[in-house]
């Protein structure tokens, strides 16, 4: 069984930074491409940041040049900085991992979610 466990989220003034953190934890061999979404009040999941195992990474236009992804994959752990914060960024924010899990029939590709993380930002 895998889970991703995020942390990191809060409330914080406009201007202010956060640091989001997703580990995957459980039986995994490998974590390949991990993407951060978001999910504002009332409205649609959006993609914010993609990074893939090698560490090529792609951005939402509405963060580029305020947020940052990156990971340890010595830790299987993923990070997404978050500088710059405005109340439009206000939103659940969850990471999702292409993961190869360890099964009893040998390493299995699968997709998981996190529990999501609230970032609330105030003007």
């Amino acid at each position: 069984q895998v889970q991703l466990v995020e942390s990191g989220g809060g409330s914080v003034q406009a201007g202010e930074s956060l640091r989001l953190s997703c580990a995957v934890v459980g039986s995994v061999d490998s974590v390949n491409t991990v993407t951060w979404f978001r999910q504002p009040p009332g409205k649609q999941r959006d993609l914010v940041a993609t990074i893939t195992f090698g560490g090529s990474t792609d951005y939402a236009d509405f963060v580029k040049g305020r947020f940052t992804i990156s990971r340890d994959n010595d830790k299987n752990m993923m990070f997404l900085q978050m500088n710059n914060l405005q109340p439009d960024d206000t939103a659940v924010y969850y990471c999702n991992a292409h993961v190869m899990e360890i099964t009893d029939k040998g390493s299995v590709s699968r997709i998981y979610w996190g529990q999501g993380t609230q970032v609330t930002v105030s003007a």
